[in-house]
């Protein structure tokens, strides 16, 4: 077995008219590099840690953590619609893995799955199902949240169970960091919003559509200084990127949910699949993070971050 990891932000407005030329192209260029260190480690096998925004996972039955043993892409913002390539035996072999080993996770069967799990895949590597891929949802946006110790558990769980097989196996982590976009709660949602988010009431094309301008004016407006939403925290950002590169994942355990949301923004709980990913390699031993990028982009309502890893000692 070998494993490396990548972990990287993704955001909608990747995909959307709107961020300046020199933002995209700062941001891709980083995409690109960590897209070159996963074609020369050429996995035989992703396994995908990454939150949803209210398009597979909805509150009628939310639960903290879900492996897909099959799933299909959504094709919201304009990523992948349909069928992933998912290993049905090895993604139940894994949740089965997990369990035995004391971490509760769900498990589906026709997982939904919206760019936070497509966006990467397609920008590492150019197609959505170009490798087989093991899907793991957590839930990062609707409370109760669990401890993050909780999370790394999940990740060292999943480690565990990979580190017994014969194969190249990438950890991708998808999220983050420090963000607070317009993501609606039960609390304060519109009628038709809230019966979409409590029981997964299909959008139509114009919601969608009203979804997608609103991201669009949401960022303009984020990055001329104005709107409601949260600012971006590069301290926050900083500060967490500087303990997954040192390995120090146990640090992490302290931060509380309301740390995070303060810190961070709402949705700076998305850092849980970083968590998750870097346990998974950390259950190999030492590790060391090779390509390191950051960027505080409002234009993409997001701290922006890209890193890529593999383990001190690789063996091929």
């Amino acid at each position: 077995m070998a494993l490396s990891l990548c972990c990287m932000s993704h955001s909608p407005l990747l995909n959307l008219p709107g961020p300046p030329p020199d933002v995209m192209a700062d941001v891709e260029a980083a995409i690109e590099q960590a897209a070159a260190f996963v074609a020369d480690f050429d996995p035989q096998l992703t396994v995908v840690f990454a939150p949803d925004h209210y398009n597979g996972f909805f509150l009628r039955l939310m639960p903290p953590f879900c492996i897909g043993t099959a799933a299909q892409g959504i094709g919201d913002y304009g990523t992948h619609l349909g069928a992933l390539d998912v290993p049905a035996d090895l993604a139940a072999e894994c949740a089965a893995a997990v369990l035995e080993q004391g971490v509760d996770l769900a498990v589906s069967a026709t997982m939904d799955v919206d760019h936070g799990v497509v966006q990467p895949l397609e920008r590492l590597f150019g197609d959505a199902a170009a490798c087989p891929v093991i899907p793991i949802f957590i839930n990062a946006v609707a409370a109760p949240l669990g401890p993050l110790h909780r999370t790394r558990a999940l990740g060292a769980a999943v480690g565990r169970y990979l580190a017994g097989l014969d194969l190249r196996i990438l950890v991708l982590g998808s999220g983050g960091l420090s963000h607070d976009p317009p993501i609606p709660t039960l609390a304060t949602a519109p009628p038709a919003t809230r019966d979409r988010i409590l029981h997964g009431t299909a959008m139509t094309a114009e919601q969608r559509q009203s979804r997608q301008d609103a991201v669009i004016a949401a960022a303009r407006d984020f990055a001329a200084g104005s709107g409601a939403l949260a600012p971006l925290n590069p301290e926050f950002d900083e500060r967490f990127l500087a303990i997954v590169d040192a390995g120090a994942l146990e640090e992490l355990d302290a931060w509380s949910n309301s740390f995070i949301t303060e810190a961070g923004g709402g949705s700076a709980h998305e850092i849980r699949s970083w968590v998750a990913a870097f346990g998974a390699l950390a259950a190999q031993g030492s590790y060391r993070t090779d390509h390191r990028y950051y960027r505080a982009a409002p234009e993409l309502i997001a701290g922006f971050a890209v890193r890529t890893a593999q383990p001190t000692e690789v063996i091929r």
